[in-house]
């Protein structure tokens, strides 16, 4: 089998007496886009950020290209994973081309750096901030924050995209277009995982979901594996109705409103 290009090992986390992740474990190969999703504190960012290497678990191990990732430099790391955190700041009102440039820094001084000017452009494009270009970031919407802090991930041009709810923002058409250019990256041989809390966008995206609560996975396989009626209605604790869409026969997941109100009811 070929080597998954990130991989976590029991791994677990601890603040105080809570336990954040209880013995995860995930690979993630080459060409493939994973969704973590699960309901409100089950360890999803937690995860992401252990896997980008930010966060130093209790136990367990994390390898990027089957190296440990505490034997990689920040450089070295820059280079094989970028990383789009929820919160999109810059210290300094630097304008939106800039910032997009600030994704090339890990290839200073390589022969990558001769591509900068064209990668940038691209990411730009694809993110459709190219308009943006000399507004001054804190002048920009949530959206336009969101998509300039996703062309500066895909700026850097990495094999390995780790990306924390990278819709949370955006209206329903730039979700798609971002979400379709990620999965663009994927499809050229990059390794992908989001945090998602859209259902709907994981069934739609990802080749694989993992669905975790309160710190542990509860499920990882395809979409028809893990996205049931009766596995999410158990883990969000809420009546879920999975459906196939009449046209496309993909899956379409909703609240089952009915069965909550009937419940509510019988309380």
């Amino acid at each position: 089998m070929r080597r998954p290009a990130l991989r976590a090992r029991g791994v677990s986390v601890r603040i105080g007496a809570a336990t954040l992740l209880d013995s995860v474990s995930l690979d993630v190969h080459a060409g493939e886009l994973v969704a973590l999703v699960g309901p409100n504190g089950a360890g999803k960012s937690t995860l992401l950020s252990v896997l980008t290497g930010d966060l130093t678990p209790f136990s367990g191990t994390v390898d990027v290209h089957g190296r440990p990732v505490t034997e990689w430099t920040l450089g070295e790391l820059a280079r094989e994973r970028a990383v789009l955190t929820q919160e999109h700041r810059v210290a300094f009102p630097f304008p939106v081309g800039d910032v997009v440039r600030m994704g090339r820094n890990p290839w200073r001084g390589t022969p990558a750096e001769d591509l900068d000017d064209l990668e940038v452009a691209a990411a730009m494009h694809d993110c459709e901030v190219t308009h943006l270009a000399q507004r001054r970031l804190p002048t920009c919407s949530g959206g336009e924050k969101a998509r300039t802090a996703l062309a500066r991930v895909l700026a850097q041009r990495t094999g390995i995209l780790l990306l924390d709810e990278p819709t949370a923002a955006l209206d329903l058409g730039h979700s798609e277009t971002v979400l379709a250019r990620v999965r663009a990256r994927v499809d050229a041989g990059a390794a992908g995982v989001i945090v998602v809390h859209d259902l709907n966008l994981a069934a739609a995206w990802a080749d694989r979901v993992v669905l975790l609560d309160r710190g542990q996975t509860v499920a990882d396989g395809g979409i028809d594996e893990v996205l049931t009626s009766d596995l999410l209605s158990r883990v969000y604790e809420h009546p879920v109705e999975v459906l196939r869409h009449p046209v496309t026969g993909g899956l379409l997941v909703l609240p089952d409103r009915i069965t909550a109100a009937r419940q509510r009811l019988e309380v």
